[in-house]
């Protein structure tokens, strides 16, 4: 079985990290390939996504595309990707879900960008919400399953569905309590993290839409990539 996911910019594509940070850590192999984003990338990433999207997973002649679907794809064909205890499961099906199909505040005001910090010039209707709510799901996993990851001891579909969240808490100092900054530190010292900030901190490519979202909502204090 030969795998190859097909990616964006370590920087910024939250997307392309919850397949890919969920593989590494499942110790799944597979083909890395990037293609960096640019002015209009639809009709390149047509070529091998039929969403004209990344990520997308290919598996022989079968194409697999939103993150979504690759990663319940995946379950269906390696143990480990969702919690076996039932009550777990069911949580963190609900719980990857609403983060695939909301937080749409968080996602807009405070995009990923793992190389930099900075300061929200103000907050934004909805965001304190998104934060609340990402609080308050961290805490009740954490607590419902016993830890270190969201929902129990080993890592998940939920915990990589979550994994770009740690970077924008981190990146926009968020508050979203002690036992959510708790995994947020656990979970970008996972070493499949590590290894993509690496590779985000060294990617010399710069997009001019993503670096645009950042400047208009915040100011930024620190970036930590090449020059």
């Amino acid at each position: 079985m030969t795998y190859t996911l097909i990616t964006a910019n370590r920087n910024y594509s939250s997307w392309s990290l919850r397949p890919w940070v969920l593989m590494k850590a499942l110790a799944i192999p597979f083909a890395d390939e990037i293609i960096y984003f640019e002015e209009d990338n639809y009709e390149r990433f047509r070529e091998f996504a039929p969403n004209g999207q990344v990520p997308c997973l290919k598996d022989g002649g079968r194409t697999i595309w939103d993150s979504l679907a690759i990663a319940e794809y995946l379950a269906e064909r390696h143990a480990g990707c969702w919690p076996e205890d039932g009550d777990a499961r069911s949580w963190a099906r609900c719980a990857a879900a609403e983060m695939h199909g909301g937080f749409a505040p968080l996602r807009n005001i405070c995009p990923m960008n793992v190389g930099v910090r900075a300061t929200l010039d103000k907050i934004e209707p909805g965001l304190p919400r998104n934060i609340d709510r990402i609080g308050e799901l961290f805490a009740q996993g954490l607590d419902r399953f016993g830890g270190p990851w969201l929902a129990g001891d080993g890592f998940t579909i939920v915990d990589a569905f979550y994994a770009p969240v740690a970077y924008r808490v981190r990146s926009f100092d968020l508050e979203i309590g002690a036992a959510g900054r708790a995994w947020v530190d656990h979970i970008i010292a996972h070493p499949a993290m590590r290894e993509w900030e690496q590779q985000a901190l060294a990617e010399p490519q710069r997009e001019a839409g993503h670096e645009a979202e950042i400047e208009a909502a915040a100011r930024v204090t620190e970036d930590y990539r090449v020059r």
